[in-house]
């Protein structure tokens, strides 16, 4: 057992495990979606971060340990979803850069679990990147990032209301491109680079 401990720490990778957090940060983006956060309070509802955080998570964790297996009992590769899914990432990314709808959820909830936990932060994005991410880095890092990214996404959940205040519209709107244009190189990034594995 202690071995096992010791070479899952000797396997992460600080490299792996920021680009990772960066790429996971940009796609859940909680810093873009706090306009939407705070509509939803408007609306009555009463958000708990450490709620939202916990069970984001659980089903982000849960997606990407079980993810590959759910794959191989169809028998995908996982170069070929790793395609999919950066073509999936590439239109979420031109969604974020030129503040146009692609996708649309049809989910009614009012709670922290639906529609903030899920869809919104613990979503088909997150789940696409996740499982694309196996391609190129190992799960024990990927598992790392999704950490670092559910403490982020708590923080920021926490300061809100600061955060809006001090920050602004204009602010969060050009974090959001910001972000785009990243998420937008990495999905190319998926898919040429996995192509070229294919081919």
């Amino acid at each position: 057992m202690w071995e096992s401990i010791v070479s899952i720490f000797s396997s992460l990778s600080f490299g792996q495990i920021v680009a990772a957090s960066f790429f996971l940060i940009a796609i859940i983006d909680p810093l873009g979606n706090i306009p939407v956060t705070i509509n939803l309070e408007k609306q009555g509802l009463k958000i708990n971060p450490l709620q939202v955080s916990v069970v984001s998570a659980i089903i982000l964790l849960m997606f990407l340990l079980l993810g590959e297996v759910l794959m191989q009992m169809f028998g995908i590769k996982i170069e070929y979803f790793a395609v999919a899914g950066g073509f999936i990432i590439f239109l979420m990314a031109l969604e974020m850069i030129l503040d146009i709808t692609i996708f649309k959820a049809d989910v009614e909830g009012n709670g922290n679990i639906i529609p903030l936990a899920f869809p919104m932060y613990a979503g088909p994005g997150a789940f696409t990147a996740l499982i694309a991410m196996t391609a190129e880095y190992s799960v024990p890092n990927l598992v790392v990032a999704v950490f670092i990214c559910i403490i982020i996404l708590f923080v920021v959940l926490l300061g809100t209301h600061w955060l809006m205040k001090y920050l602004g519209k204009n602010t969060l709107y050009v974090v959001r491109k910001f972000f785009g244009i990243i998420v937008l190189a990495i999905a190319c990034q998926l898919m040429f680079g996995n192509l070229a594995i294919i081919f």
